[in-house]
């Protein structure tokens, strides 16, 4: 296990991404990854968010220059990359290579829209988590580029100390409001109509709400659906208060929730460090904290990894390995992504020297008491019903909030029983 403090999620859960089993999509062979001779040629086509389009820009050039191949980067919306694969992919419309979240695997592997990387060698190069949140079925389905998590990022010059508890956070924040010197006591991004599950599940871990039960090996348990016990119930009581409140405010978009803290309209936000550039471009003075328990147990985030995957039905399935495990895998690729986007690198040796950045060691502190996000398929059944119960109790539209949840629950269980 490598010492980084970010890997400490290991200890909670780097087993547990390692996820359990899952019917369909059949098991296609892997990616040939080591050759000789540089493969190149033809042409790779490559579906990035423009993010890291930009960040690699420069490797994508390299790689064109020394293999003699051309690239063609499609720059796509991060969320829509996953739908677009499975649709498109088969109909030989789809990417060579894409970039992706760990917990899409289990889906894309059931669908059969992505093949297996061979990483080798190279394995032992990457954060232990990264590897075991690429794997699936005993097989690694990409090369992981970046571990995240959200945390609790605090105005310093209108919360000068960390809040100890929820209720500390809250009425400092209520204070600030009162005296004129911010406008929201707390900002978390969520949509109108589907909240934000992600954002919420600190909170909702806090009360004792996970969403799956686990098995003796640490990997999530599909058959053990959670999201409908006393924990849960609880935390959607306090989810109605906090709606009632103005504690959480169901039109706070996560564009606004970014633009009031950078303009110092409140003392905390939720976020993770992919909006940390626009706080700094503001100069605003901030600090990034635990996110305090509002149930009394530990609120912990989601920790996810993002990588890059070579379709199943690639045109060119070679040189799409090729610059999976020698490009994409480099020191070069792995920081550029980080500098690009704040997000901690998966490279050990990239990691290892962002750790001198006080930002990615204040996430990965946050992220080292987290708990990894599913990757299994059965997760998709959860994501509509939870978002859309969520925004109808912080709106006060549920009626009672622990028969909403209940019966949220009871559908979702019944979608997975089929």
């Amino acid at each position: 296990m490598k010492h980084s403090s970010l890997m400490k999620a290991a200890g909670v859960g780097a087993l547990a991404l390692t996820l359990a089993a899952c019917a369909g999509g059949g098991t296609p062979a892997p990616a040939d990854s080591e050759s000789a001779e540089p493969q190149g040629g033809g042409e790779l086509v490559i579906w990035m968010d423009e993010n890291r389009a930009a960040a690699l820009e420069d490797v994508v050039a390299t790689f064109e220059e020394e293999t003699g191949t051309t690239v063609e980067v499609i720059i796509k919306d991060f969320g829509d990359i996953r739908d677009d694969l499975t649709t498109q992919a088969p109909s030989g419309d789809g990417p060579d290579v894409v970039v992706g979240a760990h917990d899409w695997i289990g889906k894309l592997v059931q669908n059969g829209v992505i093949a297996p990387v061979e990483l080798g060698d190279i394995a032992g190069d990457f954060e232990d988590v990264a590897v075991s949140a690429m794997t699936y079925e005993g097989s690694v389905y990409g090369v992981p580029v970046s571990i995240e998590n959200i945390a609790l990022v605090r105005n310093t010059a209108l919360a000068p100390e960390a809040p100890a508890t929820w209720d500390d956070l809250v009425s400092t924040g209520q204070a600030a409001v009162a005296s004129g010197q911010a406008q929201y006591p707390l900002l978390v991004g969520i949509d109108p109509n589907n909240a934000d599950p992600y954002h919420l599940y600190p909170l909702q871990a806090s009360f004792g709400g996970p969403v799956f039960g686990m098995n003796d090996d640490g990997s999530y348990n599909p058959d053990d659906l959670q999201i409908g016990n006393e924990g849960n119930v609880a935390f959607a009581g306090a989810l109605a208060q906090w709606g009632a409140d103005g504690i959480i405010n169901v039109n706070i978009t996560q564009d606004i929730a970014k633009e009031q803290f950078a303009a110092g309209a409140s003392p905390y936000t939720i976020t993770g460090p992919w909006n940390l550039s626009t706080f700094q471009e503001a100069g605003i003075e901030y600090a990034i904290d635990p996110i305090p328990s509002a149930g009394g147990q530990p609120a912990t985030p989601f920790v996810g990894v993002q990588g890059f995957f070579v379709s199943q039905y690639a045109n060119n399935p070679i040189v799409a390995s090729q610059f999976l495990t020698e490009y994409i895998a480099s020191e070069e690729a792995q920081t550029a992504i980080f500098e690009g986007g704040q997000r901690a690198p998966a490279l050990s040796a990239a990691f290892e020297a962002a750790q001198s950045n006080e930002d990615v060691a204040g996430f990965g502190a946050v992220g080292a008491e987290g708990v990894p996000m599913p990757n299994i398929p059965e997760m998709d059944a959860l994501w509509a019903d939870w978002g859309t119960t969520e925004a109808q109790i912080l709106k006060g539209e549920a009626g009672d909030p622990a028969a909403a949840w209940t019966a949220m629950a009871e559908k979702i269980q019944s979608t997975l029983d089929g």
